[in-house]
C-alpha cells in the first residue's frame, strides 16, 4: 500500500510537469544549501526547482504523460519545472553551472518531446523573447520605410519632373522675350 505522503509527492509533481512549458533535469551533489538558495533566486518567478527521489519522479511523469526522462533519472536528481519564458530558465542554469561545479545539466522535456543536455545549451543561448520580438520590430520598421520611400518615390518623380518643365517653359519664355525688347 502506497504512503499517503508519497502519494501527494508524485501528484504534486505530476501537476508540476502537467503546468510547465518545459523542464530540466540536473544533477545537484555537492552544492550547499545556499547554492541552490542562489540557483533558485536567479532562476526567478517563472520557473521552479525541485528535489525529488527519482522513483517519484518516473511515476509523476508517467502520470502527467511525459516521456522520455527515465535515463536522466540517475543518481541525486532535481527538477526545474518552467512556467515563464524557457530560454531565461535555461540560461540562468547553465550559467549557474558554469559557476558552480556541481549543478550538471542532464537534459530536459520541452514540446512533447525530450530534449539533450546539447539541445538545452542551444536554447540558452537563444535570446530573449523580448530581445527577439524588438529585432522583429525594427526590421518590419525599416521594411515599412522602405516600402513608404518607394510609394512617394514616383510622386516626387513627378513633382521633380513638373517643376523641370515649369523652368524650361519659363526660360523658353524669358528667352524668346528677351529678344522681342531689343527689337
Amino acid at each position: 500500500m502506497a504512503r499517503p505522503d508519497k502519494v501527494a509527492a508524485v501528484e504534486e509533481i505530476a501537476e508540476k510537469f502537467r503546468g510547465a512549458s518545459a523542464s530540466v533535469v540536473t544533477e545537484y551533489r555537492g552544492l550547499t544549501m545556499s547554492q541552490l538558495t542562489t540557483l533558485r533566486r536567479s532562476l526567478g518567478d517563472g520557473a521552479t526547482y525541485r528535489i525529488a527521489k527519482n522513483t517519484l519522479v518516473k511515476r509523476a511523469a508517467e502520470d502527467a504523460g511525459v516521456n522520455g526522462l527515465e535515463d536522466l533519472l540517475v543518481g541525486p536528481t532535481a527538477i526545474t519545472f518552467i512556467t515563464g519564458e524557457p530560454v531565461d530558465a535555461a540560461k540562468a542554469l547553465r550559467d549557474f553551472a558554469k559557476a558552480n561545479q556541481g549543478l550538471v545539466i542532464k537534459g530536459g522535456f520541452m514540446d512533447g518531446r525530450p530534449l539533450t543536455v546539447a539541445e538545452v545549451n542551444q536554447l540558452a543561448d537563444l535570446e530573449s523573447r523580448e530581445v527577439l520580438l524588438s529585432k522583429l520590430a525594427g526590421a518590419m520598421k525599416g521594411t515599412m520605410a522602405k516600402a513608404a520611400g518607394l510609394f512617394a518615390a514616383p510622386a516626387s518623380q513627378v513633382a521633380r519632373l513638373a517643376q523641370a518643365l515649369a523652368d524650361k517653359r519659363a526660360e523658353e519664355e524669358g528667352g524668346s522675350a528677351a529678344p522681342a525688347t531689343e527689337a
